[in-house]
């Protein structure tokens, strides 16, 4: 497979951009992988670990000859990041990120942004409760969503190389208007990570339930829940306060729905909540269809003490 890029620069180093180098390396998208990470260790675990071909202690170093350039940081950190670097894109150079939030990542790179670069932002819809330079694998963004936003009057050759390079990678790619892409993504992704903060929180201060029982009696719901929840926390907490308006929506359904649930509960009103039940399983069997999870007993998960992360 021909090269999508010539030189990727990876604008931190976690569970995203390593599983980008990872998947780039394996199927030959870039010529050369070149890298930036905030923390001094993160930096020596990359170059040791072979991730990249050349790190760099600031961002602006690493952007420099690249045609492109993908910020993997938090949302909070995106402005800085791209107010850094903007002197020294090249001309011609894709930028992108990897951020769950569209709408504050555009507002804050887009102003930095010289002409003749073509700011493409997305989303890859994948990940693992892990983080750092060794958390990621090749196979990371296998059958997984892509999501591009692409601005108004962005360069459809540009998309149409950044969108090779997401595919080479195994994922599925689809464009979407930013602020709807922010609405569909707290209903799958931002709000659940919330409820599943909240619930472990209310498991925390039942005064009644001990911590050892909590986590040993963890095999049902609860330990589904603790595995979102385990997610990094800058991250999230960037997350909802750049995305609160849509996120805000979302709670506020859920309390709706949460309401007509208890009132059924209460008044004791089996033929409520079992077709509401049936309605909602047949959610679960649509991703189950669509290749996006597996119905393998215990969710497929790999015993403990081997194999990949699962997304």
């Amino acid at each position: 497979m021909t090269a999508a890029y010539k030189r990727v620069a990876l604008i931190g180093l976690g569970l995203i951009a390593s599983s980008m180098a990872h998947a780039m390396r394996q199927f030959g998208l870039a010529d050369e992988i070149v890298g930036h990470a905030k923390s001094a260790e993160s930096r020596k675990i990359a170059l040791e670990i072979g991730l990249c071909e050349r790190v760099y202690a600031t961002a602006a170093e690493a952007v420099q000859g690249a045609d492109l350039v993908v910020l993997c940081v938090p949302v909070g950190a995106m402005g800085e990041i791209a107010a850094e670097i903007g002197p020294h894109l090249a001309a011609g150079a894709t930028v992108t990120d990897v951020g769950s939030v569209k709408g504050a990542v555009v507002e804050a790179v887009a102003p930095h942004m010289p002409q003749g670069v073509h700011f493409i932002p997305g989303h890859p819809i994948a990940g693992t409760e892990h983080s750092g330079p060794r958390s990621g694998f090749a196979t990371l963004f296998r059958n997984r969503w892509w999501l591009l936003t692409p601005l108004d009057g962005a360069d459809r050759d540009a998309v149409a190389r950044l969108r090779g390079l997401c595919e080479g990678m195994g994922a599925n790619v689809d464009e979407m208007d930013v602020a709807h892409h922010d609405l569909v993504l707290a209903v799958t992704s931002h709000t659940p990570h919330l409820i599943a903060y909240t619930m472990v929180g209310v498991a925390e201060h039942m005064r009644r339930v001990s911590n050892s029982e909590v986590i040993k009696y963890s095999a049902g719901g609860f330990r589904d829940l603790t595995r979102i929840a385990a997610s990094d926390p800058v991250m999230w907490r960037d997350v909802f306060l750049t995305n609160k308006d849509a996120v805000l929506d979302i709670l506020g359904r859920f309390t709706e729905e949460l309401f007509v649930l208890q009132r059924a509960i209460r008044m004791g009103d089996g033929e409520h909540l079992h077709a509401y039940f049936t309605r909602t399983r047949a959610i679960r069997r649509g991703i189950i269809e669509a290749g996006q999870d597996t119905s393998a007993p215990d969710f497929g998960r790999v015993p403990l003490g081997g194999g990949e992360g699962k997304t």
